[in-house]
């Protein structure tokens, strides 16, 4: 059980963001306040959730996450496409291939089309990976959303859709 879990009040509540936005004097929507807040602590109890999750199957949601993006590639992407569809640095990228290959999950070979270049490709022992732990996976996906009807996942998904599109507020400069 996590501190969350064990102490529900940790939740923040509307009238903790009513509070806070009056004592700096602000002129904001409590009520957007907290769902931001909200979500952002979603998003930290789900990172952390995830890791579990995926430990079990000796892996990080990074690493699983580049083995997909490479099964879904036709087997094979060079390292900086990897980085831009995961979203990472090539550096990040370059760690986690360097873990996966240490375990025989990928490899690295020169590019048949550049030959300058490096591809990062999916063994077979890769791909067996992903097909022993979809079933277990998929099941725990589906159970995370399970309190979610069909149409209320579809909403949550437009809404997270828009949200996403948001992000950027907290990096503008």
């Amino acid at each position: 059980m996590s501190d969350e879990d064990a102490n529900p009040g940790a939740v923040p509540t509307l009238d903790q963001a009513r509070r806070q936005i009056a004592r700096y004097g602000l002129d904001a929507d409590p009520q957007a306040v907290l769902v931001a807040v909200r979500l952002m602590a979603a998003g930290v109890r789900l990172d952390r959730a995830s890791e579990v999750h995926f430990s079990r199957f000796g892996l990080s949601t990074g690493r699983y996450r580049l083995l997909v993006d490479l099964e879904d590639g036709d087997g094979e992407k060079s390292p900086s496409r990897l980085a831009k569809s995961l979203g990472v640095s090539r550096a990040t990228v370059t760690g986690l291939v360097d873990g996966l290959e240490r375990e025989g999950l990928v490899i690295r070979r020169a590019s048949t089309e550049d030959g300058r270049g490096a591809v990062v490709v999916l063994t077979a022992h890769g791909a067996q990976r992903l097909r022993d732990m979809a079933a277990d996976h998929f099941a725990r996906l589906q159970a995370l959303v399970g309190g979610l009807t069909a149409s209320e996942r579809g909403l949550f998904l437009d809404l997270l859709e828009r949200i996403t599109q948001g992000i950027g507020a907290l990096t503008a400069e």
